[in-house]
């Protein structure tokens, strides 16, 4: 009877304390973010990818496609002079073919617009009155910043998915010489379409002879539609657009000027991108009647016929939406992942993943030869790399880097599991309650001044666009705070009902 007795109690006592964990809000938590998680991945918009990686952000290693590192035409120039700098600079713009942007004016500091060598410009300065101080090859922060958003808008408008945009900064300076561009998913010609180029849009009008003049620029542009056929139903392709105020009332005056609405046929307006012709035609008569009386800002530039002049419409698009780069670029280097090695390298990764987890499956069994204990130590650690993988699908992509961080979270994950196990564990003992959770509270500031640690050493990498560990880095923190905001706690209440069993 007594036996009966201490069997219904200890049966109580265990349903009571399943109840207890199930209602302690560190559990509660992190059953949540990994359900919040799993839906992250497979459920909630927006939905990139219907394969098994779901929303995951894959990066170029494991998607395939290019990368690009344009070098900017420009420089930073530090000089002296005697002028008052608004007069200098007028004059040096007059001297000078080229952009030029005062940065800072005590030290005067200006950014050239245009690949001159330090011998040239100084030739020019000396011509002046004034005495180069520095010389950078590079951009401003500013104008950097300008860069990267255009390039950023480029690629977004396109529907190109996880793009990377990263400045560099050459050791020494303190001005951004380079930008790389890596696209997954995209093959090296519309890589270079679409972010290789300048993307300068220029319109010109024939003059007498072969001259043209320049009439305006791609700022001049209000609105842009999408790339359609002119007149419907043909094939021929294009964009159509609208000038501003001040756009249509200049495209009216050189039209008038260059004598092409009263001979509209001998006057060609020619369309330009990059310096590259992609319009050349004449006005048409109605067109030209219409400029007569007012400005016509209503055009269209035609890109050609067929599936390639659709694809120059559909980039054209792209460059008019999101605007020209303030400098000129040129391809510093360049390179592809083929979608076939991308896919190796995605199914090694999980391989890898597997291996890691299996083996610390195997360690972890061997220390404690008990199944209630290892279990769950695997079940949180999965746990968290299913939370890290829902939060890292909004903020990182997963390259080969971010998978070597995984992979590292899992290691340090269950290390730090084990120091909790081996903590609360009096002697190889269930201890009081009282006891574990002094030693439990003894464990968990461990692994904070741990974690603290590997935070700290991981910042300068998740801050510095220069290194190619980024990825690394944040996956790290991110798994380290994770760990011990979330699963720690959470593994310590588990463990806790294990061992009073």
């Amino acid at each position: 009877m007594k036996k009966a007795n201490k069997k219904s109690e200890r049966q109580r006592q265990t349903r009571d304390e399943r109840t207890s964990l199930y209602k302690d809000w560190r559990v509660i938590l992190m059953a949540f973010l990994i359900i919040f998680s799993v839906a992250s991945i497979y459920i909630l918009p927006p939905n990139f990818s219907s394969g098994p990686e779901g929303n995951l952000q894959l990066g170029l290693d494991l998607e395939g496609g290019s990368w690009i590192q344009l070098e900017f035409q420009s420089e930073i120039v530090g000089f002296e002079t005697q002028k008052p700098l608004d007069t200098f600079m007028e004059d040096l713009s007059g001297e000078m073919d080229a952009d030029i942007i005062l940065i800072n004016e005590d030290p005067a500091i200006a950014e050239i617009r245009k690949p001159y060598t330090r011998d040239e410009l100084e030739q020019v300065f000396s011509s002046l009155g004034a005495t180069i101080t520095s010389y950078n090859k590079g951009v401003s922060p500013v104008t950097a910043d300008d860069i990267k958003r255009i390039l950023e808008d480029k690629v977004n408008r396109l529907g190109t998915k996880d793009a990377k945009i990263n400045l560099l900064t050459p050791a020494g300076s303190e001005f951004p010489q380079y930008v790389r561009i890596e696209l997954a998913g995209v093959d090296m010609d519309d890589a270079y379409d679409i972010v290789g180029k300048q993307g300068k849009f220029e319109i010109r009008i024939q003059m007498a002879g072969n001259e043209t003049e320049h009439v305006l620029f791609g700022d001049a542009i209000k609105t842009v539609g999408m790339p359609a056929q002119n007149p419907p139903g043909s094939d021929i392709w294009g964009v159509g657009f609208t000038l501003d105020e001040q756009g249509g009332n200049s495209f009216r005056d050189a039209a008038i000027s260059s004598g092409a609405v009263y001979s509209p046929s001998a006057h060609n307006i020619m369309m330009l991108l990059d310096d590259s012709i992609i319009y050349n035609a004449p006005l048409s008569p109605n067109l030209a009647d219409e400029l007569k009386s007012a400005p016509v800002r209503d055009l269209f530039a035609s890109t050609g016929s067929g599936e390639e002049g659709q694809e120059k419409a559909r980039n054209l698009e792209v460059h008019l939406r999101a605007g020209a780069l303030p400098v000129e670029v040129k391809i510093a280097g360049s390179g592809s992942v083929p979608a076939e090695l991308g896919e190796h390298f995605k199914t090694m990764s999980i391989l890898a993943g597997l291996f890691a987890l299996f083996t610390v499956g195997i360690v972890v069994y061997y220390r404690y030869r008990e199944p209630n204990i290892v279990l769950p130590m695997i079940a949180v650690n999965i746990s968290e790399i299913i939370i890290l993988l829902g939060i890292a699908r909004y903020i990182q992509q997963l390259d080969l880097t971010a998978i070597a961080g995984l992979i590292a979270v899992l290691g340090t994950g269950i290390d730090q599991l084990v120091v909790i196990t081996d903590e609360v564990l009096h002697e190889g003992r269930v201890p009081s309650p009282n006891l574990y959770l002094k030693r439990l509270k003894r464990a968990l500031s461990i692994i904070m001044v741990a974690a603290t640690t590997m935070i700290i050493a991981m910042l300068p990498l998740a801050l510095m666009d220069l290194s190619s560990l980024k990825g690394f880095a944040i996956i790290t923190i991110l798994g380290v705070l994770i760990g011990v905001l979330i699963t720690r706690p959470a593994y310590g209440r588990i463990i806790m009902s294990i061992l009073s069993k």
